[in-house]
């Protein structure tokens, strides 16, 4: 059995409180390692290409005003 195999038998087997806890764990765990990707990309230069359509895009007024 593998790493993903053994951990998805160990969560389906938690009790509804302790799905819960890694459930809440899980999703702040994500949400950082989303962030740190977002950040390690933007510092890479790899989002300039995009930062600069949106840029023209609502110069030419090609944006609506949230």
């Amino acid at each position: 059995m593998g790493k993903v195999e053994a951990i998805e038998h160990e969560v389906a087997t938690l009790r509804p409180e302790e799905l819960a806890s890694f459930r809440a764990w899980f999703a702040a765990f994500d949400a950082d390692a989303w962030d740190r990707q977002i950040a390690d990309d933007a510092a890479a230069g790899r989002l300039d290409a995009l930062a600069e359509q949106a840029l023209a895009s609502a110069a030419e007024g090609k944006t609506t005003a949230l």
